[in-house]
C-alpha cells in the first residue's frame, strides 16, 4: 500500500509539473521574455488552457491525497 501511494506521488508530481510549465504565462515573467506575453495578449481563453487546467487541478489533488495517506499510514502503524 505504501509502495503504491509513493509511486502514485512520483507520477502526480512529474504530471503536475509537466502541466503547470504548459500553461500559456499570464503576466511579465520569464514567459514574456521568450515572446510568449505578446502571444498571450492576442489570444483568449481557449478549450486546450481550459482542459489543461483542469488536468492539473485533478492532478494536485491526486497528489495531496497520496501525501494525506501517506501521514496517515505513518501516523497510525507506529
Amino acid at each position: 500500500m505504501v509502495l503504491t501511494l509513493q509511486i502514485i506521488l512520483v507520477i502526480a508530481a512529474i504530471l503536475m509539473s509537466v502541466f503547470v510549465l504548459l500553461h500559456k504565462g499570464k503576466g511579465g515573467g520569464l514567459s514574456s521574455l521568450f515572446g510568449g506575453g505578446v502571444q498571450s495578449n492576442l489570444s483568449g481563453s481557449t478549450v486546450v488552457e481550459k482542459n489543461l487546467d483542469r488536468y492539473t487541478i485533478v492532478m494536485v489533488i491526486v497528489w495531496l491525497g497520496c501525501i494525506v495517506g501517506l501521514n496517515l499510514i505513518q501516523a497510525f502503524a507506529g
